[in-house]
């Protein structure tokens, strides 16, 4: 970060606007707070200093970026978590929203379209 620009008054209110504006990590299924404005088009190739060219980062996703392509996206196209590892994927582990391992990587469980399933009425 040797470019005057990092340490000028502009940048200073760019950053804070863009870190308001997106407080948590934009890498879809990251969860981290952001901490970094992270040039979407990079300035070396052209990308303007300006908040529709920012977005928020946390500093793990920041660095993947720095090392070559795009933040490692942590949720499939679904929003269904990558890592079976993680607790949306593990069946019981407090996925109380009854949604996770038993709709996604199994058949989704049955519902009744009758309102009183005891049949008894009333």
């Amino acid at each position: 970060m040797s470019d005057p620009f990092y340490r000028s008054r502009e940048w200073r209110e760019l950053r804070a606007a863009c870190l308001a504006r997106q407080p948590h990590c934009a890498t879809p299924g990251c969860l981290e707070r952001a901490v970094v404005a992270d040039h979407i088009i990079p300035r070396s190739r052209g990308g303007a200093d300006a908040l529709h060219n920012l977005r928020g980062l946390c500093l793990r996703c920041h660095n993947q970026r720095r090392q070559g392509g795009e933040p490692r996206a942590w949720t499939a196209a679904s929003g269904q978590p990558m890592d079976p590892r993680h607790w949306w994927n593990q069946p019981g582990a407090g996925n109380l929203s009854g949604l996770g391992a038993g709709t996604v990587w199994g058949e989704p469980p049955a519902v009744s379209s009758d309102p009183d399933p005891s049949g008894e009425g009333g």
